[in-house]
């Protein structure tokens, strides 16, 4: 405990050296948390969002696209497609469940999203209030869309034109919030389900001038992509080819496009990784100089303590014990700037309706970041701990 303590104070008494050395560490810890945070998160978020579904079918465009609007909803769909072939699709041998969505409006930034309840039983949402919609014009909440909007069953509110905030609003057709969603981690949290009817029916009585108008407009009906689960893997094979080749649509395999994403997060993670890499590499020269030249200038006090009994191996361990001060510091305040930022890049794209980030999880991997801050710290003074190690007091003494 001595040797801990007497350690910290030789530590300090060198502040801007020490306050350089622990900031440098600091910033190579923290950036690393943060992409072993944010890269888990998104991983994990792509993984539960995906599950079940095989395949994306919307209108031609940007198969990424058709992915990221109708899976994740953090993009604008590239159109509609007609509801007659979307429905031939179900009739289809391979297909074992399409699941038809509707888009193109939002309520204070909360896309309103058509569908069936078979979205629901694909997600295994339950009602934490209320139930879900019984008829058109009902809708239920994502847990973050009712708390961010402040809405509970039996309120009322009228969808905007548009994906975002600030577009035209259908004052004629308000909604009715019938439940609110249990938090289930996934896309549903920030979104406001009902039945694709409501969102027919709010586009058809805009447009319609007269009964013979809305006949043709039911004729008419589009919904803007639909997902599919396969009856058998074996599907996968032919039928994406057949949808993209037989039918004005265009089928998007959210396994593949998925993967091509993460090649291209992949780009800039590792070059996250590697800006850590040269921090906690510069880090490790600093705080080798800094003990190196702490070592050459505390010779006279290395020597007063070898006459006061203390032997080689005791004040080599001092030093080292320094260096293991340092580690553990920067360990901790490089994990808790790594979970700040975390959470303040999950705040901002929480303000956009973007995927689920926080700062208050931890990952398996974070364990490796005190080891590699003791790793660093233990390699840059090894020299001048085998340096002190080695003082001889004779020829100090001699010298002074």
């Amino acid at each position: 405990m001595r040797t801990g303590a007497l350690a910290l104070r030789y530590l300090w008494s060198r502040p801007l050296a020490a306050v350089l050395n622990l900031l440098l560490l600091t910033l190579g810890l923290a950036s690393i948390t943060f992409v072993l945070l944010a890269s888990a998160q998104i991983d994990r978020a792509f993984q539960r969002d995906l599950a079940g579904i095989d395949l994306v079918v919307g209108a031609k465009g940007s198969p990424l696209q058709l992915i990221l609007s109708g899976v994740f909803h953090i993009d604008v769909p590239p159109g509609n497609v007609r509801l007659d072939d979307v429905q031939a699709l179900r009739e289809q041998p391979q297909v074992a469940r399409l699941i038809p969505l509707s888009l193109g409006d939002a309520f204070r930034g909360f896309r309103i999203v058509g569908t069936t309840h078979d979205y629901l039983a694909h997600y295994r949402l339950a009602p934490a209030q209320g139930r879900a919609w019984a008829e058109p014009m009902q809708a239920v909440l994502g847990a973050q869309a009712a708390r961010t909007t402040g809405m509970k069953p039996g309120d009322s509110f009228i969808g905007s034109h548009g994906l975002g905030a600030g577009g035209h609003e259908h004052g004629n057709d308000p909604f009715r919030v019938t439940g609110v969603l249990a938090p289930c981690g996934c896309v549903a949290d920030r979104l406001i389900l009902t039945a694709t009817e409501s969102v027919w029916q709010v586009h058809e009585k805009g447009m319609a001038t007269d009964e013979e108008d809305r006949k043709a407009l039911q004729a008419e009906r589009e919904v803007t992509m639909a997902l599919i689960t396969y009856r058998s893997p074996l599907a996968a094979a032919t039928f994406p080819r057949w949808v993209n080749s037989s039918t004005g649509m265009q089928a998007a395999a959210p396994a593949v496009e998925i993967t091509r994403l993460l090649r291209l997060l992949g780009v800039g993670t590792e070059v996250l990784r590697g800006v850590g890499a040269v921090l906690l590499l510069t880090a490790g020269l600093s705080v080798f100089i800094a003990f190196w030249t702490a070592v050459r200038e505390r010779r006279a006090d290395l020597a007063m303590l070898r006459m006061l009994g203390a032997t080689p191996l005791k004040v080599a361990s001092l030093l080292l014990c320094e260096a293991l001060w340092l580690a553990l510091l920067a360990s901790l305040l490089g994990l808790a700037a790594g979970h700040g930022l975390t959470a303040l890049v999950g705040y901002l794209l929480e303000g956009q309706r973007s995927l689920p980030v926080t700062g208050r999880t931890w990952v398996a991997a974070e364990a490796w970041i005190p080891a590699a801050a003791v790793a660093v710290a233990t390699l840059a003074a090894l020299i001048p701990v085998v340096s002190a190690y080695r003082v001889d007091v004779a020829q100090l003494l001699n010298t002074r």
